[in-house]
């Protein structure tokens, strides 16, 4: 939502996403894998037998046994694994951007969208969060290369939290990389399940 794409469709075990990218044209996010690994195998033969690049985005705290499930469909899985993590937003720390970077955040509908901007180099950092009833979504946390290690993902997350909070929002969620863990962490988010992203390439 956070990315202007349609609302997730719920069906066969997953939220169904259609994102129309060239690379990943559909995402299907298994819902319940552990507790149901015959759904998740038929989502897995859904994924590979599309006709379009297609992703399989599975939480689970059984790791090994999904990657089975993903190799026996056909399915290539991304090396890296993530972490899906939540916070309570109203206890987030909060942290201002440092001199000479100055914070600004916009909220458009449910989308909140923060930028740090230096004054030479222009955005140096920036984030969104997607605002879903009581929770939001974060997506696209990032933080320039030469502006790193400087506190900037903290002022991101800081910001879109207080926003998200005072719309509504009281848990924050998100899928966090190994680096980004540590961000996360640090700030009192709690990792909850290991993603996997398995991959149909047509």
């Amino acid at each position: 939502m956070s990315q202007g794409f349609r609302p997730a469709e719920q069906a066969r075990g997953g939220l169904h996403v259609l994102l129309g990218r060239p690379d990943r044209h559909r995402e299907i996010i298994a819902m319940d894998p552990d507790d149901d690994p015959d759904s998740l195998r038929s989502l897995a033969g859904e994924v590979a037998a599309a006709s379009r690049p297609t992703w399989l985005t599975v939480p689970t705290n059984q790791p090994e046994a999904v990657e089975t499930i993903a190799r026996d469909a056909g399915l290539e899985l991304r090396d890296e694994r993530e972490s899906l993590m939540s916070s309570h937003l109203h206890r987030h720390p909060r942290r201002s951007a440092p001199p000479p970077y100055t914070c600004i955040t916009t909220v458009d509908g449910p989308v909140v969208e923060t930028v740090v901007r230096h004054p030479r180099s222009g955005v140096a950092a920036r984030g969104a969060m997607a605002v879903v009833g009581a929770d939001a979504i974060a997506d696209r946390i990032e933080t320039v290369p030469d502006h790193r290690r400087r506190g900037l993902g903290r002022v991101v997350m800081s910001s879109l939290a207080e926003h998200a909070a005072a719309h509504g929002a009281t848990t924050g969620i998100l899928i966090a990389t190994a680096d980004g863990q540590q961000l996360y962490s640090a700030l009192g988010w709690t990792r909850h399940a290991t993603v996997l992203i398995a991959q149909c390439l047509s």
